[in-house]
């Protein structure tokens, strides 16, 4: 049983040391995030050490680019390996990683074709591209009228474009105008999406579970309505699986919870094995063909370095390891998270390792209970004002697990 109370092994205070490297950073940075003030030199598994030479443990995982923990021996190496062979040769060469990379990813996602980007965002706009260029030349819809319906709540990066489609005021505000063709729905109701379907409908952009928001999970039988909706309309269904997708939520996909199987995926973060920045969007060839040579491209896209690595990535899932990690520790952490006090804690959201605590009201702000972490040696993370986001690496053990959320019962209690 978690109790509040419990006194921690001693609380860490903020260092000269890392106030004068934050400090420095802060000199000659742009000013557009406003981190916890720890300052990390090192990492292995899902612990990390600081300058002042602290131990802390990740509960984050970098909104789960670190699904495999810090330098994974695996990943390493074959990244080390491939550092002293060919790092890049762009898009106007192929290499000789490129063609196993692609096959990789595919055979993970049951599809037939890959398109190389590098982050989340970059494979989010050519998703975008690809079902608007399909509605166009595969649905016949009209020159500049193509729609692609979105969800309230959703996060799916930080372009002009897609912030155009965000509902969160501190994304949107002072960047307009934005570009038009994307109504937006409420995230989890069927009626909302159907009734929002035209003729000139294209596609349906969605989280499975939207981690931003606060880890949200959609109704039970969202995912397949959506699907059936799509079917219906002739409608691509993408799914943003870049927080939620390679094992986060115990399977490989969360699409996988519902027996949903999108008309694209789009992959990054985990993809990139907290190596480098890896994305992709991977679909059929009636829906990949659209793109032909000169219409979409990036230098770093597909590059040899980001192959092995992703490749690596898929031989670590199909190994079916940490998609079980995922489900047992991920039940483990839901039942600990389940027994905090009510009157701190007003609702624990999530699935595997991948939980969103929502503080009750009259609680101190997320960020104040993720500072308290931080003085207990826990690295967390608010997701607006109300919600801490967990989602450690899934290499994380039992016990780890049990002393976070001591430390944040004890964090709750002030």
């Amino acid at each position: 049983m978690v109790t509040v109370g419990q006194q921690p092994d001693s609380l860490v205070p903020v260092t000269a040391e890392t106030v004068a490297e934050l400090a420095r950073a802060d000199e000659h940075s742009a000013h557009n995030y406003d981190p916890l003030p720890v300052v990390i030199a090192s990492g292995s598994g899902a612990w990390v050490r600081a300058i002042d030479g602290v131990d802390y443990l990740d509960v984050l995982a970098g909104y789960s680019a670190l699904n495999f923990g810090h330098a994974h021996p695996e990943l390493v190496a074959t990244a080390r390996e491939q550092i002293g062979r060919l790092t890049l040769t762009s898009r106007a060469f192929q290499h000789d990683r490129y063609a196993a990379f692609c096959a990789d990813v595919a055979r993970l996602c049951g599809k037939d074709a890959v398109l190389p980007m590098n982050t989340g965002a970059e494979a989010v706009e050519t998703a975008l591209k690809l079902s608007r260029k399909w509605g166009y030349d595969v649905k016949g819809v009209p020159d500049g009228r193509a729609e692609i319906i979105t969800c309230a709540g959703n996060f799916h990066g930080r372009t002009i474009g897609i912030v155009g489609f965000s509902t969160d005021p501190d994304a949107r505000g002072g960047f307009g105008p934005f570009p038009p063709g994307f109504p937006s729905v409420e995230y989890g109701s069927l009626d909302a999406l159907a009734a929002a379907i035209t003729e000139n409908t294209v596609a349906v952009l969605v989280e499975p579970i939207q981690g931003e928001a606060g880890v949200l999970v959609p109704p039970d039988g969202y995912l397949a309505g959506v699907r059936r909706l799509c079917d219906e309309h002739r409608i691509l269904l993408v799914a943003d699986e870049i927080q939620s997708g390679l094992g986060r939520t115990g399977d490989t996909f969360a699409c996988e919870h519902e027996d949903v199987v999108p008309d694209i995926y789009i992959l990054g973060k985990a993809l990139g094995g907290g190596i480098l920045p890896v994305s992709a969007v991977v679909a059929d060839r009636h829906v990949m063909d659209v793109i032909h040579p000169g219409e979409h491209g990036s230098t770093f896209g597909g590059n040899p370095l980001a192959c092995v690595v992703g490749s690596a990535v898929v031989r670590l899932l199909e190994t079916g390891e940490y998609q079980r990690r995922s489900r047992e520790l991920g039940a483990y952490l839901h039942e600990l998270l389940g027994q905090l006090p009510p009157d701190r804690v007003a609702e624990v959201r999530g699935r595997g390792l991948w939980a969103g605590v929502e503080l009750a009201p009259g609680q101190p702000s997320a960020r104040v209970i993720c500072e308290r972490l931080l003085a207990r040696r826990v690295l967390a993370k608010d997701a607006h004002e109300g919600t801490i986001r967990i989602a450690p690496p899934l290499v994380i053990s039992r016990d780890d697990l049990t002393w976070a959320v001591e430390r944040l019962a004890d964090a709750l209690a002030g």
